[in-house]
C-alpha cells in the first residue's frame, strides 16, 4: 500500500513537472506564428493563419542564422574538448592507482560546488592575459571564440570526470588485462576498447554538456561583451528583446526562440534512450 502510495505520489510530481516544462515551450512555438496583435489579445488563441515569415525575419533581419552558427561553432568545440579531456581524466582517476588519486578526483568534485557567477570576473581577467599571449593570444582571448571555448571546457570538466569516473568503474578489468596481455598499449586500450564500452556514459554526459553550454549566457556575456559577429544565440535572443525597447518585434523574437528550442529537442528526442541506459548503468558502481 505504501509503495503505491509513493509511486502515485512520484507520477503526480511528474504530471505536474511535464505540465510546467511543456506550457512555455508550445507557448513559445504558438507566439512564433501570430502577428503582434493576436499575441496580445489573446496569449492562447490560434492565429488566423500561421506567420512563417516571422521565422525568416528573425533568421535574417535580427542575424539569428549567424548567432546559431556561431553556437554550434563553439558549442561543438566545446563539447568535443571537454569529453576528450574529461573521459581521458575520469580513465584515469577510475582505472589506475597513483599518489593524489584521491585528491585530485576531490578537486574536480570541489568544481561542481563553484558556482560560475563566482568566477565571472576572474575568467574575464584570465582570458584577457591570455589574449596578450605571442602568436595564439589572438585565438584564445576576449571577443574571441577560442577563449569561450576553453571556458566552456574548463567549466564543464568537473562533472564530466565525476559521471564518468564511476562509469568507468563499472566496466569489467578483465577485458583491458586480456588487451595487455596481447600486447595492446593504454592509449590503444583506452580509445578503441574501453571508450567503445563506456558509450551509453559518454552519450549521456555529452547530451547534459550540449544542453549546459547550449544555453549558457553568463559566460559569452562576459567573454563576448562588444563583437556582435561572435555572438552566440543566447546573447542575439536578449539583444532582440532589450534593442528596441517597448517597441521589440516579439514575433521575431519568439521565432527566434524557437530556433534555439528545436535543435536541443530532437537531440534529447533522439538520444533519450541512451541517455537513460547511461544513468542507469552509472548508478550501480
Amino acid at each position: 500500500m505504501g509503495a503505491r502510495l509513493l509511486a502515485g505520489m512520484a507520477h503526480a510530481a511528474l504530471l505536474v513537472w511535464t505540465v510546467l516544462v511543456t506550457v512555455p515551450i508550445v507557448w513559445t512555438f504558438l507566439a512564433s506564428v501570430k502577428s503582434e496583435d493576436e499575441i496580445f489579445a489573446d496569449a492562447w488563441s490560434l492565429p488566423a493563419f500561421p506567420r512563417l515569415d516571422n521565422w525568416g525575419r528573425a533568421w535574417e533581419q535580427a542575424h539569428v542564422g549567424r548567432y546559431m552558427v556561431n553556437s554550434v561553432v563553439v558549442v561543438a568545440c566545446g563539447t568535443f574538448g571537454t569529453m576528450l579531456f574529461g573521459s581521458m581524466a575520469a580513465y584515469a582517476l577510475a582505472r589506475y592507482r597513483f599518489r593524489g588519486n584521491r585528491a585530485v578526483h576531490a578537486l574536480f568534485v570541489a568544481g561542481l560546488a563553484l558556482p560560475v557567477y563566482l568566477m565571472l570576473t576572474p575568467l574575464f581577467f584570465v582570458v584577457r592575459n591570455l589574449g596578450a599571449l605571442p602568436l595564439i593570444g589572438p585565438f584564445i582571448g576576449l571577443n574571441t571564440h577560442g577563449g569561450l571555448i576553453l571556458v566552456y571546457i574548463a567549466c564543464s570538466l568537473p562533472f564530466t570526470v565525476f559521471f564518468l569516473a564511476a562509469f568507468f568503474g563499472t566496466l569489467p578489468e578483465t577485458v583491458a588485462e586480456a588487451a595487455f596481455v596481447d600486447g595492446a598499449s593504454h592509449t590503444r586500450v583506452f580509445f578503441q576498447i574501453m571508450l567503445p564500452m563506456a558509450r551509453p556514459g559518454i552519450v549521456s554526459v555529452t547530451v547534459f554538456n550540449v544542453l549546459g553550454q547550449w544555453n549558457q549566457y553568463q559566460l559569452p556575456l562576459v567573454l563576448l561583451p562588444s563583437d556582435r559577429d561572435k555572438w552566440v544565440l543566447t546573447q542575439g535572443i536578449a539583444d532582440i528583446s532589450t534593442a528596441a525597447g517597448y517597441d521589440a518585434d516579439w514575433p521575431a523574437l519568439f521565432a527566434a526562440l524557437g530556433m534555439a528550442i528545436v535543435p536541443m529537442l530532437v537531440v534529447y528526442t533522439l538520444l533519450q534512450g541512451q541517455i537513460r541506459r547511461g544513468l542507469t548503468a552509472g548508478a550501480f558502481r
